[in-house]
């Protein structure tokens, strides 16, 4: 599996950086309110809720089904897979869902709330849920949605003989999913059809992140008929009941969609298309941006781990058009602790005390990201609890590297995939231990799919693997057992370095089974995270502002820290034809 996870899932924090929206004529001095911020900071017992509401100008509705809307997908040349069994970046993860769907999605506040499934049950001891499918809920071929639609979908996901693995992070927790996707068992007893229309899903343990969990990409319904009967590459010819259909897949380009007649909250009557142009390789983004500036596409941007480039971020930031939002993104190093010389927890200090981030962040350009020293990203529950970071201290650092009997004749080398800013990152993080320690690193660029292989191969083989990699992490969901237990537990299938600590793994496996104290289970996950952020799980640099350009005729999105939400479709406008 690709575990380069880039995604676009209640919070205890959610910050909304921008909105747009209107779905009803209005003349263009019309102004509509639209929350952008709301946070809501645990206290104790105590939530305090915060809300910042801004004016935001709304453009006239022009004729409905005229307008096309050209999305830049930065990053990729072209997606290896539209199946949500194994879609696993960011620009794939958006795409799948334009056209897939689950029981559940998340609102503007990132708050779960139904979608196939119109209403749900949950018992006593918290590890039971029924679901009542939504009447008269139809695939885009106009077929019903059944029960056992779903149970065959989430089969599907664990299914060992798929090829993926998404379904054994995002699913294990459902009865006999470990067995099933292990090859150990052959059913599933966790997830029955009991009747067409009601579905009910049994957990091995309590858990307080479940739905966001089947919100993502491997809880989305599939047909069964569509998938037993399209052959190994049905997704080309896909069916679901997302607000989109696939018309073209024009490969290498882009993929073209069109509105979903049969969807359930009805079709984005203003569209009439929908283009996601690809623009992959070291200057996509740059490419893209050009791209926006001709008017040849309407959002660029939009994916956080390819921002607007820096450089181009002074001169646009006053438009009109930039959107700028804290995301839930951390760019970052990870050490194979498998091998020398990163198995040596004084090693990783060593290198993580000889960056100056703050001079990063400069380099990077104003407004592009900010110091990250620790795990969890501003806004997810648990980062409003301090941590004690590891400094910028050049004495100390060659203090634990001479401790550590560090030999500086090995060879060194840094592994990157090669898009938007990496390569300088990389560059100055290379250059800081030059002339911080007098270690020389080499750099080692990969194309992007190439470089998510390794770190799948590093996983799999440490002793083959990467030495050290620059990535990036993006939540799937806003909790934070998304980004420490799905992480750095020892063995977990994200953990491609091989971070291994029994009391950490002791603390997040409380955390992620207390679901009656909010707050006990975030004072677990802190100190959890301060034990990674001490012995060096991941070397932390920066998390990126979601800075991103659209045309001002562009409404109904909704930007957050998860990424791009769209609560109605029907109020998204492109540009009329």
């Amino acid at each position: 599996m690709n575990k380069l996870k880039y995604t676009t899932a209640a919070v205890a924090v959610a910050l909304l950086a921008a909105a747009c929206g209107g779905a009803t004529p209005t003349p263009l001095t019309v102004v509509q309110t639209s929350v952008v911020k709301e946070t809501q900071v645990v206290k104790e017992t105590q939530v305090v809720r915060q809300t910042v509401q801004v004016q935001v100008p709304v453009t006239p509705t022009p004729a409905p089904g005229t307008q096309v809307l050209r999305w830049a997908m930065e990053g990729i040349n072209e997606p290896g897979t539209l199946d949500p069994a194994l879609a696993s970046d960011s620009q794939v993860i958006f795409a799948t869902g334009l056209l897939f769907r689950g029981l559940v999605q998340l609102d503007a506040q990132l708050r779960i709330k139904p979608d196939g499934a119109e209403s749900w049950t949950v018992s006593q001891d918290t590890k039971t849920y029924t679901f009542k499918l939504r009447k008269g809920l139809k695939f885009s071929d106009g077929t019903d949605v059944t029960a056992d639609d779903f149970v065959f979908a989430i089969t599907r996901s664990l299914d060992p003989k798929v090829g993926g693995g998404n379904g054994s992070y995002y699913l294990s927790n459902i009865q006999g999913a470990a067995d099933f996707a292990a090859g150990k068992s052959t059913t599933l007893p966790g997830v029955k059809a009991l009747d067409p229309q009601t579905i009910q899903i049994t957990l091995e343990q309590p858990s307080a992140y479940f739905l966001y969990q089947l919100n993502f990409i491997t809880g989305y319904i599939l047909s069964k008929q569509n998938v037993t009967s399209g052959g190994a590459k049905w997704y080309e010819k896909p069916v679901g009941t997302g607000p989109f259909m696939l018309k073209e897949w024009q490969h290498n380009q882009k993929l073209v969609l069109v509105p979903n007649p049969y969807y359930w909250a009805g079709p984005p009557n203003q569209l009439k298309e929908l283009d996601l142009i690809f623009y992959g390789g070291d200057q996509g983004s740059t490419t893209a941006y050009n791209d926006y500036q001709t008017g040849a596409v309407d959002i660029i941007g939009s994916f956080g781990q390819v921002p607007i480039p820096s450089q181009f971020v002074p001169q646009v930031k006053d438009l009109p058009d930039f959107r700028s939002a804290p995301q839930f993104f951390v760019r970052y190093i990870g050490f194979n602790n498998t091998l020398k010389p990163f198995n040596d927890v004084k090693v990783r200090q060593a290198f993580a005390r000889a960056i100056d981030k703050t001079q990063l962040i400069k380099l990077l350009g104003e407004g592009s990201a900010r110091v990250q020293d620790r795990i969890l990203p501003g806004g997810i529950p648990g980062s409003e609890l301090p941590i004690t970071p590891l400094t910028f201290d050049v004495a100390a650092a060659k203090k634990l590297l001479a401790d550590a009997k560090f030999d500086a004749s090995q060879k060194l080398v840094l592994t990157y995939g090669t898009e938007g800013d990496n390569a300088k990152v990389v560059e100055f993080v290379i250059q800081q231990w030059k002339t911080n320690l007098g270690v020389n690193v080499t750099a080692e660029p990969l194309e992007l799919q190439t470089f998510s292989q390794r770190l799948t191969d590093t996983y799999n083989d440490p002793a083959k693997g990467l030495q050290m990699y620059y990535s990036v992490w993006g939540a799937d969901y806003p909790d934070p057992q998304n980004w420490l237990s799905q992480q750095l537990r020892t063995g977990v299938g994200n953990n491609n370095g091989h971070y291994s600590n029994a009391t950490f793994d002791k603390l997040v496996d409380q955390a992620d089974v207390e679901v009656k104290d909010a707050a006990a289970r975030l004072k677990l996950y802190n100190q959890a995270e301060q034990i990674a952020v001490n012995e060096v799980g991941w070397l932390p640099l920066f998390s990126p502002n979601a800075n991103a350009m659209v045309k001002p005729y562009v409404t109904g999105l909704v930007f957050t820290g998860q990424g791009i939400i769209v609560p109605d479709w029907s109020a998204v406008r492109g540009l009329a034809q």
